[in-house]
């Protein structure tokens, strides 16, 4: 059995405004199991990166342990990789973000890797607000290793062995919010619709863009008693249709309140959020926490573009670095000499 796409492409195949097919942007055929939330997510970012669009050479994708970890190979063949230490895939992202700023950067976790092994580097990318997209596929439990229950399992959810989890839940996406996160969102795998856009807008983003997608484990956590199951997941979720609009094209929309928001990005693109309610004020972090406590109150799951703060520095504008990337210096760059460093010490006096 082999597991390589064939390398025929069809001559009329569809090309983006860079010149490349969806293929270009494809990776290995999955080997996850049938009906697997995170392959739906692996076509997401395909079809994201397709049509924003982005080079393939680059986009660099970085992961660390888990069946979601696995998932880069599954896209963006063409591009940059590192499949990390179980957690510890934040400070390797930081480490290549600070070594070239040129690349675009997409890490993809899982709620094991994110919210048990790895919360502390988690916390510290978050605050550090390093420029890239951070996306957790998160099923609620540990598919890789018997479907043990994460930590990021709802009370009283139960385990495909039918036991109960008594512990709270993690909710990542109001603990992002409060460290410092620039751009929060979360969706469902079963909704490319709204999947699509977030994560364009996300990749779009100048600083730290956070997605949690709710993506079930269809071997360890899609039975009835399950709250990260396609049937709960659709029975219970409060989305918001999403809309990206690239800078180039030209921006028009009705105002009526109550049903349309767009939120500039700092490129002069566009998302664009149909509310049906105005609930609450994205733009606020407080406002977006107690909507998004509210919802769990009610034993729902409130889905689509959060909180974002088109604002916030990067990790390169508060470090003030050079525009060019560091692994472009020559040894003379990096390195001026005694007479440099003496003037500098001098200036710290």
């Amino acid at each position: 059995m082999t597991y390589q796409r064939p390398s025929f492409r069809h001559p009329e195949a569809p090309v983006n405004e860079l010149g490349y097919t969806r293929r270009d942007y494809e990776g290995s055929i999955s080997t996850l199991c049938a009906g697997c939330g995170h392959d739906s997510i692996s076509a997401a970012i395909i079809e994201a990166a397709f049509t924003l669009p982005i080079e393939p050479h680059r986009i660099a994708k970085m992961s660390g342990i888990g069946c979601s970890s696995k998932t880069p190979a599954y896209f963006l063949g063409s591009s940059h990789g590192f499949n990390s230490v179980h957690g510890r895939m934040p400070s390797v992202t930081t480490g290549a973000n600070l070594a070239n700023r040129d690349l675009v950067y997409i890490g993809v976790s899982g709620d094991g890797d994110t919210a048990s092994i790895g919360m502390g580097q988690f916390a510290h990318v978050v605050r550090r607000n390093l420029n890239m997209t951070y996306i957790v596929e998160n099923n609620g439990c540990y598919g890789l290793t018997k479907g043990q229950d994460s930590a990021t399992a709802d009370v009283g959810s139960k385990s495909k062995k039918g036991n109960a989890n008594p512990y709270e839940p993690i909710d990542l996406v109001s603990v992002a919010i409060q460290l410092g996160a620039t751009f929060v969102g979360r969706s469902f795998s079963g909704d490319r619709q709204q999947l699509v856009p977030l994560i364009k807008a996300a990749l779009s983003h100048k600083g730290f863009a956070f997605l949690d997608v709710i993506s079930p484990c269809v071997t360890f956590n899609n039975h009835e008693g399950s709250t990260k199951s396609y049937a709960f997941t659709r029975e219970h979720i409060d989305p918001t249709p999403i809309d990206f609009v690239p800078m180039r094209d030209e921006i028009r929309t009705s105002y009526a309140a109550g049903t349309t928001q767009d939120v500039c990005l700092h490129d002069g693109s566009v998302i664009r959020l149909h509310k049906q309610s105005d609930e609450y004020d994205i733009q606020d972090s407080r406002s977006a926490l107690q909507a998004i406590a509210q919802h769990q109150k009610s034993g729902r799951v409130l889905t689509g573009l959060l909180y974002m703060d088109r604002d916030a520095q990067e990790l390169h504008e508060i470090l003030e670095t050079t525009r060019r990337p560091l692994n472009t210096l020559t040894e003379k760059e990096l390195c001026p000499g005694t007479k440099v460093l003496d003037s500098i010490n001098a200036g710290l006096r």
